[in-house]
């Protein structure tokens, strides 16, 4: 085994847990590279749901598409909406926090409460070890904030129903981007935090 980088890394992750058929969540297509991947990890009798506020994002990703397009719905709308589109079990989710890379406007960014709220619907929804990948970025104003609220939601999840990782790559420079994995170990369709 080698190192990955943060990407790499979860790609990988979901690679070996979502099963050809599944339905599957980009929560941030931003310009579309999670899309495609896990459109083509789906197969064709797969769907992914891919989400962003932006339609600047959903051109860039329906583009990137290509013949993969039928796999694929792609839904403008705060990924805090999730349960609005999808409500059947879910193989697996992915986000890529921060702005669109890019962007004419880099004050567009994901922001906590939608993160944490879309990651709490997606986790009643994820199948018995299925996972959800969140690339953090927090080198632009807001990351830090957004950073600090995720780290502390993911620490109040009960160890019973899910293992959290955090993978990261300490020796980069510039705010490199970090990973937090979440795998769902157990059953459930409402999540329980734990008490402070």
């Amino acid at each position: 085994m080698r190192l990955h980088r943060v990407l790499p890394f979860a790609k990988r992750l979901l690679a070996e847990t979502v099963v050809a058929g599944e339905t599957v969540v980009d929560a941030t297509a931003g310009n579309g590279n999670d899309t495609v991947f896990l459109a083509e990890l789906i197969g064709e009798e797969g769907k992914v749901f891919a989400f962003d506020i932006q339609q600047a994002a959903l051109r860039a990703t329906k583009e990137r598409l290509a013949g993969l397009a039928n796999r694929v719905d792609l839904v403008l709308d705060s990924h805090a909406h999730v349960d609005r589109y999808v409500q059947k079990p879910i193989g697996g989710a992915m986000f890529n926090l921060g702005y669109l890379p890019y962007s004419d406007d880099p004050t567009i960014i994901t922001k906590p409460e939608s993160t944490i709220e879309a990651i709490h619907k997606l986790l009643a929804l994820l199948k018995k070890g299925g996972i959800i990948t969140v690339s953090v970025y927090d080198g632009h104003e807001g990351g830090p904030q957004e950073r600090d609220a995720l780290l502390q939601y993911v620490k109040t999840l009960r160890q019973a129903d899910v293992h959290v990782i955090r993978y990261e790559l300490l020796n980069q420079r510039n705010n490199p981007p970090f990973l937090i994995a979440i795998e769902k170990v157990r059953e459930f369709d409402e999540v329980i935090l734990m008490e402070n």
